[in-house]
């Protein structure tokens, strides 16, 4: 299979954009392009040729601000084939993402998406002490730690809601604080199974060894992508260069105790003139943290765990082949299994020790036709299947009781055909469209383990057509004044699904540069989502506890209240606009700087959510008297009392004179969701004789409230307990030389303050670093050999504080989706490549 070639230039006065080619030539590895890219001001353009089908993406710092018009082109050289010892370079973005096959965001070959992209390079991951996913996408100040994380859970005491708990033991995104199920997570642009029942994706099941990098658009991009890119769309690339063997351990524990860990990877691969395979197998124990570890906490009732103790085995195989210059085949495989360990002491002691089972299987293939189209078949068939176990031992007796012995299953299978190429050649350049057509089907079961009874089934079909196009209007060498680049891009997609009938989302585009130093975006559209097959199909349940235990007082001898729950099938899709516009400053006097600002709002109307997010204060807190009944009729009591599935957590009998509330928490279409905010992201990179100094940072700004009903005033979500806090950053440098790489890194989460009464927490600061050494020389027994030491909250510093109203001898006193109960976390880890 040939090459396909880049024409770069390194003129610095000339017009932003890429000619391609697609005849066979040379071929330079990513560090030789990159070095080629940036060799100077030559006047002349440069010819890099990419491996198989160029899937490698030059970062926005090579290649967006290296504008091009010469005609010169100077030959890359001989075939090579990097060094087995290479490491990845870093691939980076920044505020133009170009790539020779795809950006996240677009689906048009070499476009350039109207939204921001927040970009991880496999070198970025290490520099700054990376080891999974889920530690990168915690990192991201647009992303919210609730939802699906680790440390989110606390035995449902908290109040942080039923989305903001630790099921699976995995990360997922979840971006604007919208949930997990509002943004869509793609393996090499391919949708994976959910997981557990909130429709999270574990973004962490990803061995990160086989990385190429991470793409994050923070912004709606249903127009491209479909349901549930609402909030935005994560993408894992995965590599295609990697040539070698490398085998690495690591090991790291916290200074306060507890979340000991012991990983272990084995990566291999190579690649030939026509194909290439990767596979990697990553093994990896954590212990459990313990409320008896930490000061703060060791009033919970052992054995209380505050982070879950976990063992997990994921592995990844990734290929690709091409038989002539016309078709290439693709395939992806990911299989991972996860076992966690979780304890709280309420009625006893409670033991969760859940399983969870992840499987895709993503076969390709692309055929390359004249003119410079394409056309690509492809399909994704995946599995995740969580066993949920829970247990309750008594004290006093030792007796063993189970609680939970469940399966949340989850199943999708997906089919897609599209095309993709030139429609007409404009003087600023070509008019490219990108159309496809598709099925989609997920399913969702809880199931007893044991007998197979099932409590909830539910199943989606959905077919899809899209179309997509890039217009671009003017370029520099038209010589209009005042007029860089102005490019236009529009996309919209129409989806029919079983339930609820069909929906359109348009997406519109603009991109303007005025001059070679700056380059503005802008992007209106409408997004949406459909309710979870949970939120629709889950039986109701009931739930008879004190008044006490949801923030209320006693009154007349009614001391008990009701809580009801469970699916809704009269839900309504979601449906959102979504507008952003950001500018980013790239001078070509300073080449290695980059910043961005970003401004967005989201109008989301009827939302899906649970409208009670803390139980723990519910009946003290005005803003669900919507959802209370306060003289609830005898009927509606008995009714409730009925349900199959009704716990009475009192301990006593049911006595319906003794209730005085009934608190309605099924799900519901929400009125109104508004949220707005600002991002702000720059790098600046200098060479400095034979050291390198990167400074780097990024921080959001987040203002986000909800109204119930139309009849009810909005209440504030940003900067609330178990909500997104109002203002989130992370900066810091990097210090390269030679074989040595040392980073320092602040994070900032802003306070929260608890609706109930008033209090605001302290903000949370911490501070990272990492030291790594590359053995230089090729030869040798150390050869290959890197060393890496990490330091996670290098000062030790505690999550800030809250008083709970209620559950206080069973929740933590500190908002585990915000702030982390880690403490310093200092780790080791050692590679060999062969």
């Amino acid at each position: 299979m040939s090459s396909h070639t880049l024409y770069v230039s390194t003129n610095p006065c000339a017009s932003e954009s890429v000619t391609r080619a697609s005849k066979a030539n040379g071929e330079l590895d990513l560090a030789e392009q990159q070095s080629a890219l940036m060799c100077g001001a030559t006047g002349q353009s440069l010819k890099v040729s990419i491996p198989g089908i160029a899937a490698h993406m030059l970062g926005a710092a090579v290649i967006a601000f290296l504008p091009l018009t010469c005609a010169v082109a100077q030959e890359a050289g001989p075939a090579h084939k990097p060094d087995s010892h290479t490491p990845a370079q870093d691939t980076d973005a920044a505020a133009t993402q170009l790539d020779t096959i795809q950006v996240t965001g677009t689906r048009i070959r070499g476009g350039t998406t109207p939204s921001p992209v927040i970009a991880f390079g496999a070198e970025r991951i290490r520099e700054e002490g990376f080891r999974d996913l889920g530690e990168v996408i915690r990192s991201v100040p647009q992303n919210f730690g609730g939802g699906q994380n680790p440390g989110a859970g606390s035995g449902g005491f908290s109040g942080a809601g039923f989305a903001n708990q630790n099921v699976t033991g995995g990360s997922a995104l979840n971006l604007r604080g919208l949930g997990p199920d509002a943004t869509l997570t793609l393996l090499n642009g391919r949708r994976m199974a959910y997981s557990g029942f909130a429709q999270a994706v574990d973004i962490s099941a990803i061995p990160v060894d086989a990385v190429e990098r991470i793409d994050i658009v923070a912004d709606g991009a249903s127009a491209i992508y479909g349901s549930d890119a609402v909030g935005g769309v994560g993408n894992v690339v995965l590599r295609r260069d990697y040539d070698g063997a490398t085998l690495g351990a690591r090991y790291g524990a916290a200074k306060g105790g507890g979340l000991e860990t012991r990983e272990y990877t084995a990566t291999a691969g190579t690649y030939w003139a026509s194909g290439g395979v990767i596979a990697t197998f990553k093994e990896a124990s954590v212990d459990p943290i313990y409320a008896a570890d930490r000061a703060y906490t060791r009033h919970l009732g052992p054995p209380t765990t505050l982070y879950p103790g976990s063992d997990l085995r994921s592995g990844l195989l990734s290929a690709y082949q091409g038989l002539g210059d016309a078709l290439e085949l693709r395939l992806d495989v990911l299989r991972s299994w996860r076992h966690q360990q979780t304890f709280y002491e309420y009625m006893g002691i409670n033991r969760l020790t859940p399983v969870t089972t992840t499987s895709l299987v993503s076969p390709g293939v692309e055929f390359r036709l004249p003119r410079d189209w394409s056309l690509s078949l492809s399909g994704a068939w995946a599995k995740d299947e969580h066993h949920e176990r829970q247990t309750r031992e008594a004290p006093a007796t030792g007796a063993v009781t189970p609680v939970v012995d469940d399966c949340f299953c989850n199943a999708s299978r997906s089919f897609e055909a599209s095309v993709e190429g030139p429609l007409l050649a404009l003087p600023a350049g070509e008019v490219r469209l990108a159309a496809g057509v598709g099925y989609r089907s997920n399913e969702f079961r809880q199931s007893a383990w044991g007998t197979g009874v099932v409590a909830t089934q539910g199943e989606e079909r959905a077919r899809f057509g899209y179309a997509e196009v890039s217009v671009p209007v003017a370029g520099a060498g038209q010589g209009v004044p005042g007029v860089h680049r102005l490019e236009v891009t529009a996309a919209v997609r129409s989806e029919d699904y079983s339930s609820f009938g069909g929906v359109t989302t348009p997406k519109l585009g603009l991109i303007y540069s005025p001059n070679a130093d700056f380059t503005a975006k802008a992007s209106w559209g409408r997004s949406f989502k459909a309710p979870t097959l949970l939120q629709v199909n889950q039986g109701q349940f009931g739930q008879l506890g004190f008044a006490r235990d949801y923030g209320g007082t006693p009154e007349g001898g009614r001391d008990m209240a009701l809580r009801v729950g469970g699916g809704n099938p009269d839900l309504q899709p979601e449906r959102a606009r979504t507008l952003s516009a950001s500018l980013a400053y790239h001078p070509e006097a300073l080449s290695g700087m980059q910043l961005e600002l970003t401004a967005f709002r989201i109008d989301y109307t009827d939302r899906v959510v649970q409208p009670i997010t803390d139980y723990s204060q519910v009946l003290a807190n005005p803003a669900f008297a919507q959802v209370i009944d306060r003289q609830p009729t005898l009927e509606e009591l008995t009714r409730i009392a009925s349900l199959a599935r009704f716990f009475n957590f009192t301990g006593q009998s049911f006595d319906p004179d003794r209730i005085g509330a009934v608190i309605y928490g099924n799900y519901v279409n929400v009125a109104r969701q508004e949220i707005t905010g600002a991002d702000l992201s720059g790098s600046y990179r200098l060479a400095l004789g034979d050291h390198t100094l990167t400074l780097r940072g990024s921080a959001a700004w987040l203002d986000s409230r909800q109204q119930n009903t139309g009849a009810q005033d909005f209440f504030d979500l940003s900067g609330t307990l178990f909500n997104p806090p109002k203002l989130s950053g992370r900066a810091g440098v990097v210090w390269e030389r030679g074989a040595f790489t040392t980073s320092a890194f602040t994070n900032y989460r802003g306070g929260v303050t608890n609706p109930v009464d008033g209090r605001k927490t302290a903000s949370f600061t911490t501070f990272d670093a990492t030291l790594r050494y590359q053995h230089a020389r090729s030869d040798g027994p150390w050869a290959g050999v890197e060393v890496s030491l990490s330091a996670q909250n290098l000062f030790d510093r505690a999550p800030p504080l809250y008083t709970p109203t209620s559950f206080a001898e069973y929740a933590p006193p500190y908002d585990g989706t915000n702030y982390s109960a880690i403490g310093r976390f200092i780790s080791l880890a050692v590679s060999k490549r062969f």
